[in-house]
């Protein structure tokens, strides 16, 4: 019993730590998702106030989350409070497959993104991932006993500040710089033109659908195969969902650039045969535009063409001077995923991605 508790300790401990530390590189991947789950239940009318005011703080909770996940892990390995650690585990795994049941059941939310964007698994496989910890971390409770501390107490919170330490400043890094891992679409090296289009091997959604005629002020149901004569006239139609569809959606959606007059430039703007920069800035909304002056400067500078990408392309107009800067709008949505910094800068090849920055690096 002894050597299976501790096994699992080990097993459970490591991949605490590696979850924590790959959703660690892209905290904002996870405070994006964590919104997911509060908008979804705030549609479905689930305290609504209390999911928009959870919606609005998703980013602090998603560092809490990575680095709760990192001090358990290391905490559990070294032997620390074995006690309160066991059950800090096992709150939290009822806690994850609460929403992994949520996620698998409810078919509201494609992904929990466990392991971040890096490792992508399906919903039925991270259910099941989350049952056997779950089980996992019930065995180390009982077994508690059997676990005995690495080191002595003085070198334990030693190496559990140093966690700490390493994982909060690897979560500044790259909320002020960008991810030091890239697993998005829009990673250097990427075709955004070629992940715009529908997946080869994708099956799309089946409709059933149903026509409503009426007649004499009379409406009736009618199937596709058996519509009525001419006597009765078209009101409405109905269509339902019959079989999902699978690999359907383009890995880079909802990415259109709008001019101001509101026309779509995406294939031009992407299809450009030399160099060209576009600066993602998803708002204005920080306060903190002080990065527009050395943008409109760099812009001046360089013998490139440059474009701004926004969701707020008005606020843009107003803040930029430079009125010979096209200003694009775009999804907020696509840029969030585009651009984890506010702004980020991306060095474009027609429609590949040369290089990224976050603004702040480059000029």
């Amino acid at each position: 019993m002894k050597r299976v508790v501790n096994i699992a300790r080990v097993f459970v401990g490591v991949l605490f730590i590696f979850s924590g530390m790959v959703k660690a590189i892209d905290p904002l991947g996870l405070a994006y998702k964590m919104q997911e789950f509060f908008e979804a239940w705030a549609a479905d009318g689930i305290l609504t106030n209390l999911m928009g005011q959870l919606n609005d703080k998703a980013l602090l909770f998603s560092l809490i989350m990575i680095t709760l996940e990192v001090i358990l892990g290391v905490a559990l390995l070294l032997g620390w409070r074995k006690k309160m650690v066991s059950w800090f585990l096992l709150l939290l795994m009822l806690f994850f497959t609460f929403l992994t049941s949520y996620v698998l059941f409810s078919g509201k939310i494609r992904a929990c993104g466990c392991f971040g964007d890096c490792i992508p698994l399906t919903p039925i496989q991270t259910f099941t991932k989350d049952i056997i910890l779950l089980i996992l971390v019930l065995l180390i409770l009982f077994g508690v006993k059997f676990i005995k501390p690495v080191f002595s107490n003085k070198i334990n919170i030693v190496v559990l500040i140093a966690s700490l330490v390493t994982v909060l400043g690897l979560q500044w890094y790259v909320l002020h710089h960008l991810p030091i891992k890239d697993c998005l679409p829009f990673k250097v090296g990427n075709n955004i033109i070629e992940l715009r289009k529908m997946p080869k091997d994708a099956i799309p959604d089946k409709f059933d659908y149903t026509f409503i005629y009426e007649k004499d002020g009379q409406k009736k149901e009618f199937a596709v195969d058996a519509l009525p004569d001419s006597t009765w006239h078209f009101a409405d139609r109905k269509q339902v969902l019959v079989q999902k569809g699978k690999n359907n959606v383009p890995l880079i959606n909802d990415f259109i650039f709008n001019t101001q007059s509101g026309n779509d430039t995406t294939e031009a703007i992407l299809n450009q045969t030399g160099e060209y920069y576009l600066l993602f800035a998803k708002d204005f909304e920080d306060g903190n535009t002080n990065w527009l002056k050395s943008f409109e400067l760099f812009s001046s500078k360089t013998d490139i063409p440059v474009y701004l990408v926004t969701a707020d392309a008005k606020k843009a107009v107003e803040l930029i001077n430079n009125k010979s800067i096209p200003i694009f709008t775009c999804d907020a949505t696509a840029i969030k995923t585009a651009a984890r910094v506010n702004p980020t800068l991306f060095l474009m090849k027609g429609p590949v991605v040369k290089n990224k920055w976050a603004a702040k690096d480059k000029f």
